[in-house]
């Protein structure tokens, strides 16, 4: 009779769970599908192939897997092809039970939780999505690894006291770089390297001149040599990769749309092809009309999250699961914590980023960004921001709205407004009335 009753709380009676792996794969079906319940399996193509057919032998309809690593996508892939419903669970929603020190309990206890539905399934966007986050994420690779290489040859010069960065604002400005590549050509004199001064210079002559007045020791200038050929190479890469990624998008623009306006000024780390019009026809909205959200931002949005956010049930879903909603901790009715879960989600921070573009912006949204400073700290403010681009971003495109900037004087006027009705409410409920103030010439 328990046993019975315990096969009727199960919500997966056919679920197989599955502890991932470097060189095997330890799986665990139903008691009651096989004589061995658990077997390890290996990690070649064949073995992953002989898995799907035996828990297809033994009926199985739902797996859950442990996201190791990226260990996990092969067999993910090889299951989701042979119909079965793949179940990506977060490992943090099992560490905590106690006793199970060997991967043959680990993917036993995985199958039990999963059987009676108590694990939650990550989600994993669409192949044509994942095609094109595989590429976006390489191209901030090598945009990371190009600032790595200029952080090199700043400390090159600085080790030669070559302080370049006291009169430059930008070292890979066409001063700077014009000077480095002649410093690596062979040339010493600081009157001469002057010469390659632009214009728009602030510095003068004299004070570059100065600044290039150093030592010019061998071993860094032989790093220095190499910082810009790397700087070069990566360079290139990142092109390929924007190649790469027009072509992807060229598919899947399904949707026309009237981009309004020129667009925002082009940042250095822009792709090299009009972006904003593939993906503003792939979202089916333009996301850059949003402050804060270059072109960059919003390809590492829709690269990582795709047009489609039906997977959420509201805009809460949507926020609570890029972690930038109020925590909820609270023991014995007292709120203990609320603050925001740590997360490495990058579309979370592409959206703090962006929120802290704001700081000057002339609009609704740098206005409200001001405000919340001045109420709170900065981080606290970032995020709070963040929260409120994210839910623009949700509703841009699940409904299709444009979104429309009011202007800071406009957010100004009716925060005064609702100023001006918080003070009669207090009033009121003090006996008195307030009118405004007489002008007098």
């Amino acid at each position: 009779m328990a046993m019975r009753k315990r096969e009727e709380d199960e919500l997966f009676p056919n679920a197989a769970g599955i502890d991932v792996g470097a060189s095997s794969h330890w799986v665990a079906v139903p008691r009651q599908a096989d004589d061995e319940p658990v077997r390890e399996f290996g990690t070649m193509t064949d073995d992953l192939n002989a898995l799907a057919d035996w828990l297809l032998a033994c009926g199985v309809d739902t797996v859950a897997l442990e996201s190791t690593g990226v260990y996990w996508i092969p067999l993910y892939e090889v299951l989701e092809r042979r119909g079965l419903a793949v179940w990506l669970v977060d490992a943090r929603q099992m560490k905590y039970v106690p006793g199970r020190k060997s991967d043959v309990q680990d993917c036993q206890w995985l199958q039990k939780l999963m059987s009676l539905g108590l694990l939650r399934a990550a989600w994993r966007p669409g192949d044509e999505v994942c095609v094109v986050r595989a590429v976006v994420r390489q191209r901030e690779v090598l945009l990371t690894e190009q600032a790595n290489w200029v952080q090199r040859m700043q400390k090159a010069l600085v080790q030669m006291n070559l302080q370049l960065t006291e009169v430059l604002t930008d070292v890979m400005g066409m001063t700077g770089q014009a000077i480095v590549r002649a410093i690596v050509a062979g040339e010493r004199d600081p009157k001469v390297l002057a010469r390659h001064r632009h214009g728009r210079v602030k510095a003068s002559a004299a004070d570059i001149e100065r600044a290039l007045t150093g030592n010019w020791r061998e071993e860094h200038l032989f790093v220095l040599g190499q910082a810009p050929a790397m700087v070069d190479s990566l360079a290139q890469r990142v092109l390929e990769c924007d190649a790469k990624i027009e072509a992807l998008l060229a598919p899947l623009g399904h949707h026309e749309v009237e981009l309004a306006g020129p667009g925002k000024r082009r940042g250095k780390n822009t792709p090299g092809f009009d972006a904003r019009t593939a993906l503003a026809r792939w979202a089916g909205v333009d996301l850059t009309r949003i402050n804060g959200l270059s072109v960059t931002t919003v390809m590492t949005i829709l690269s990582e999250i795709g047009p489609d956010l039906t997977r959420f049930a509201s805009v809460k879903h949507f926020c609570s699961w890029l972690g930038l909603c109020p925590g909820t901790k609270v023991s014995g009715g007292k709120v203990l914590s609320a603050r925001t879960r740590r997360s490495t989600n990058r579309v979370r921070q592409a959206l703090k980023l962006a929120a802290m573009s704001l700081s000057r912006n002339d609009s609704a949204l740098g206005a409200f960004y001001r405000r919340l400073c001045s109420r709170m700290d900065k981080p606290r403010a970032n995020t709070a921001v963040a929260h409120k681009l994210a839910r623009m971003v949700y509703f841009m495109l699940t409904r299709g709205e444009a979104f429309v900037d009011q202007g800071q004087q406009h957010y100004e006027e009716q925060q005064r407004q609702r100023s001006i009705e918080a003070l009669r409410r207090r009033a009121t409920a003090l006996g008195f009335q307030i009118a405004p103030a007489v002008q007098t010439a």
